[in-house]
């Protein structure tokens, strides 16, 4: 069972595509963008990035998005959540339109949005129609899927902070024309080498890096962590459009910082229950019914081999959010209870947002959320049965309860 099955297209789709109902999306049709964090709704999977453009970046207004149900988040070369993205991260974007417009849960801009000049030297490109993510990574992630690193060329520092000349290359090496970009760095950067950190002073000490002035440094070969914060200047020379490093990863280091964040988001799921759909429901009588889901994707594996035929387990309806319907007691309240009657993987390529992997559960009370097409979540029995924060599961299940006002907040 592969952690994440990625397709290599990296075609950009010239059609705004949006996807089907009961169908994993093909990820060549997906927009292509990258744009800074700069809000997060962790609860209702969604929030907004300032997106890059064709003008100057710090001029651009931050654009919501939301993460289709089935969309996967990755960080540090690892699976996540929206909550583990620190705001200011670059993050990689492949969206398409949202499947239903009647339940976006962001606002919905014209097909054509990403091809209209926002003015203000903002450009175009900075408010794409397609804001429902099947893929957000942030930069080693996104290198680490496409086979690229970073290979620094120059350094040029004063006072521990300066820039970096570099290119995103292949990792195999090969002809091409490859564009060299401009990156800050400061003493705050973080650098990682094997299981240490070190700091931009180290380098210095170690004559790896000049104390000030610039050196060479031959197309070093690196992942970095792209954020971007303001920068001195007028803007001409490009201060309000370039990047910044927050991290630097040295020979393999960066397999340490995807194990913890792999238990972290396992820790994560087994606490929130395995997010599927519905493919089929077979009803039975007095409420007993055999179900047949598809697991979503993304995942560590061990994850998935915890779904074994003949294993007890839950089955709670979900939002497209993921959010639990649940009643006062958390998720296990109303879930429908029975057990695993078969695993099975599809054959051939899989698509992003799937798994592949079906199960046939089994039940003796079905309950309303469990439906063909609906979004639902899982537990096996040997999974914790936790209560979950309040905003992550609905009661009411109205708008009001699905996405809070500010009537949230106590009167005093």
């Amino acid at each position: 069972m592969s952690v994440l099955l990625l397709s290599r297209h990296t075609a950009v789709a010239d059609e705004p595509f949006r996807p089907e109902a009961g169908k994993f999306p093909p990820l060549e049709k997906a927009h292509s963008y990258r744009g800074e964090l700069v809000f997060v709704d962790h609860a209702n999977r969604r929030g907004s990035l300032r997106v890059q453009g064709t003008g100057k970046f710090y001029r651009n207004d931050p654009q919501p998005f939301a993460m289709l149900p089935y969309g996967i988040v990755r960080y540090h070369g690892a699976p996540a959540d929206l909550r583990d993205i620190p705001l200011g991260t670059v993050m990689h974007v492949r969206a398409f339109l949202p499947p239903d417009p009647k339940i976006s849960a962001v606002p919905l801009l014209p097909v054509d949005n990403k091809t209209k000049d926002a003015g203000h030297y903002r450009g175009t490109g900075t408010a794409p129609a397609e804001n429902h993510v099947l893929l957000l990574e942030d930069e080693p992630s996104h290198c680490l899927n496409e086979g690229m690193v970073w290979k620094l060329k120059e350094v040029e520092l004063k006072n521990y902070a300066g820039k970096i000349i570099a290119s995103r290359e292949p990792k195999a090496g090969g002809d091409g024309n490859f564009e060299d970009e401009e990156l800050t760095f400061d003493a705050a950067t973080r650098i990682w080498r094997g299981r240490e950190r070190i700091r931009v002073a180290d380098l210095v000490a170690e004559e790896a890096w000049p104390a000030s002035g610039k050196k060479q440094l031959g197309g070093q070969a690196v992942l970095l962590g792209i954020t971007w914060k303001p920068a001195p200047g007028d803007g001409l020379s490009g201060a309000f459009t370039q990047f910044h490093i927050s991290d630097i990863w040295l020979d393999d280091a960066i397999q340490y910082a995807a194990q913890f964040q792999t238990e972290t988001h396992k820790a994560f799921i087994r606490s929130r229950w395995m997010p599927a759909w519905i493919d089929a429901v077979e009803y039975g009588k007095f409420g007993r019914a055999n179900v047949t889901a598809t697991l979503f994707g993304g995942m560590d594996s061990s994850l998935y081999n915890d779904f074994q035929k003949g294993v007890g387990a839950q089955m709670n309806g979900a939002e497209n959010t993921l959010k639990h319907a649940a009643g006062h007691y958390g998720p296990s309240h109303m879930a429908s209870n029975g057990k695993i009657l078969d695993v099975t993987q599809t054959p051939g390529e899989i698509p992003l947002g799937s798994s592949g992997i079906r199960i046939q559960f089994e039940t003796d009370l079905i309950i309303e959320g469990i439906r063909p097409g609906r979004v639902v979540r899982v537990r096996p029995e040997s999974w914790p049965k936790t209560q979950i924060p309040r905003e992550e599961y609905l009661f009411e299940n109205t708008p009001k309860d699905r996405f809070p006002s500010p009537e949230i907040f106590p009167k005093y």
